[in-house]
Parts: structure tokens; C-alpha cells; sequence
């Protein structure tokens, strides 16, 4: 369902939700009506009780499912009962995955993800590319729309045949890998080990051997040392989390001074935090937005910056 405006911790039910295509309604309200009948509770952010406590599907323009359920607890035969029941009423579903997740937060980055059944991954093509898609790797949700916001990307990064791209917040490689064959070299960066190892197998898929990906705390690994292992810049491409760039990777690239950064963001708020801090030594040459998520206000923004002739 969806957040109640103004309550984290309520949730409105809904039967038919538009934004993704079937079997991701289906495997929803089963799972819910499943639960009910056999009295296996529902997780309560406030009271901090409760089995079921999210659901994650992913399906992929090649008709590829994952399902991810998020348990609260490690109760055996109850996770046993549910992954039975998935399984056994959705033979669809690629990769059927759960994990459990007694934390806080709904981060699942930090621990183990659990195949039930099928395979650990699922693919997707964008452009012609081919990509593997983990649980934890991040990647963009429409899958149609992603085609026009990497084109915009690569047509804004104005990129030549010599250029070394860096790719902060590289994710599972999508751009890295799209931007790859116009340049010379292309360096991606992602805090995500799972994210990095998928990155790499989809270079290995895709032929593509112009890149390099490295796994780390974009604050800490974003140094010196790295600039002196992999060169210094032509083109920053970077497309961080919802709390945009650590001022530490701001300041990096005031060091480095690209002629060109290409910021693609989907928290307008923080990357126009960002965009000040670079102001005195970039210029925001074009602002474009796509809209990546249809029937909602949220935006990607792709911010264009060149670097001033004073700086």
C-alpha cells in the first residue's frame, strides 16, 4: 500500500495499484489475503511487532520477476510458510528472495539476502545493453523512461574519444557501461559490494572493457589516491541517494576541476545544495527534467555544469 500523508507508520491498502504491471498486484494482494488467513501478523513500525514487514517486487521489461520479502524476525517455519506459498502459486517469479530485518530502519544493505528459489538475479535490456539486477543493487525503476534519461545523460556529458569519465555512484554500472564505448575509459564508484560485483559481471556480459569499478564509502575512497590511481578526470557523471553528495566529494571535485559534471539527482532540494557549493567554480548550463515516475510529483533532474573560464 501506500503511506498515509502525514503518518510513517500507517498504511492505506490498496487492491490495483497502476504504477507497475502485472504479476506485481497479484503476488501483493495473495500474499496479504495469505497472511490473514493464517494469522501471520503484519509488522508495526511504532510497536516494533510483527512478522511481514515489506515487500519488494521488481519486474523487468523481458518479463522477469523478483520478489523480495522483508521478515522482522527469524521465525522458521513461518518464513517457510510464506516462501511455499509464493512459490507455489507464482511459478513466474524468477528470483524469490527474503531476508530478515529486525533493525530500526528498513535498510537491508548490511545484511544477508536469502534465495528461496530460482536464481539470485534478474536481467534487463536498456539500449541494446544487458543487465543483472541483485536485491541491493540499485536500479532506476522504469525501465522505459531510463532509455531517454541515459540519452540525455551521454548527449549533455558531451564526451570525446580520449575523455576519462568518472561514474560516482556508479550502482550496477548502467551508465558507466552506457557512456563506455564514446570515451576512452570509464572509472565507477559504489558504496554497494553487491552493486560493484553486478557491474562487473554486466561489463563481462556486454563485452565492454573500458571500465573499472570500486567498492567503497564515496567519502572516504574518493581521494587522492584513487585520483592517482585512475587519472585525473575529464567528465564527473554522478547520480548519488536522496541525501545528495558528502561535502568531502563536493570539495574532491573542486580539486579535480572537470571541464564537465553531469549531476543526475532525484532530490532536487539536495542537488541544488550541491550545485552552490560548486557555483564558484561551475555554471549550471542546462537543467532538464525527466519524469521517471509517472502519476507521482517526483522528478530525475539532470543538472548540466562547465566549468567557468576564471576558475
Amino acid at each position: 500500500g501506500f503511506h498515509i500523508p502525514g503518518h510513517w507508520d500507517k498504511i492505506l491498502d490498496i487492491d490495483d495499484c497502476k504504477l507497475q504491471p502485472e504479476p506485481g498486484n497479484r503476488i501483493r494482494n495473495a500474499l496479504r489475503d495469505f497472511a490473514k488467513e493464517e494469522n501471520i501478523g503484519f509488522y508495526h513500525p511504532r510497536e516494533r511487532k510483527g512478522l511481514l514487514r515489506q515487500l519488494t517486487i521488481r519486474i523487468t521489461k523481458l518479463g522477469e520477476v523478483m520478489v523480495l520479502v522483508h521478515f522482522f524476525e527469524e521465525d522458521k517455519p513461518a518464513i517457510e510458510k510464506v516462501m511455499s506459498f509464493l512459490a507455489g502459486k507464482f511459478p513466474e517469479i524468477t528470483s524469490l528472495l527474503y531476508v530478515v530485518n529486525p533493525k530500526a530502519n528498513d535498510t537491508i544493505y548490511d545484511l544477508p539476502v536469502k534465495l528461496f528459489k530460482g536464481r539470485d538475479y534478474i536481467e534487463e535490456e536498456i539500449a541494446g545493453l544487458r543487465f543483472r539486477i541483485k536485491a541491493k543493487s540499485f536500479f532506476q525503476t522504469n525501465s522505459y523512461q531510463v532509455e531517454q534519461l541515459y540519452a540525455k545523460v551521454k548527449a549533455y556529458a558531451d564526451l570525446k574519444k580520449d575523455d576519462l569519465v568518472y561514474d560516482l555512484y556508479s550502482g550496477a554500472g548502467t551508465i558507466a557501461l552506457f557512456v563506455a564505448p564514446e570515451v576512452k575509459k570509464v572509472v565507477g564508484v559504489e558504496s554497494v559490494p553487491d552493486a560493484v560485483e553486478d557491474a562487473r559481471e554486466n561489463a563481462r556480459i556486454n563485452r565492454i572493457e573500458n571500465v573499472d569499478f570500486e567498492s567503497g564509502d564515496m567519502k572516504e575512497i574518493f581521494n587522492g589516491e584513487f585520483v592517482k590511481k585512475h587519472g585525473k578526470p575529464d567528465v564527473i557523471i554522478t547520480d548519488p541517494p536522496r541525501d545528495g553528495m558528502h561535502q568531502k566529494v563536493v570539495e574532491q571535485i573542486k580539486n579535480l576541476l572537470p571541464r564537465r559534471i553531469v549531476y543526475v539527482s532525484c532530490n532536487s532540494a539536495t542537488q541544488a545544495r550541491d550545485l552552490a557549493l560548486l557555483s564558484d567554480r561551475y555554471e549550471v548550463e542546462t537543467v532538464q527534467p525527466v519524469d521517471m515516475f509517472p502519476q507521482t510529483y517526483h522528478v530525475e533532474n539532470i543538472a548540466v555544469l562547465s566549468l567557468k573560464k576564471d576558475a
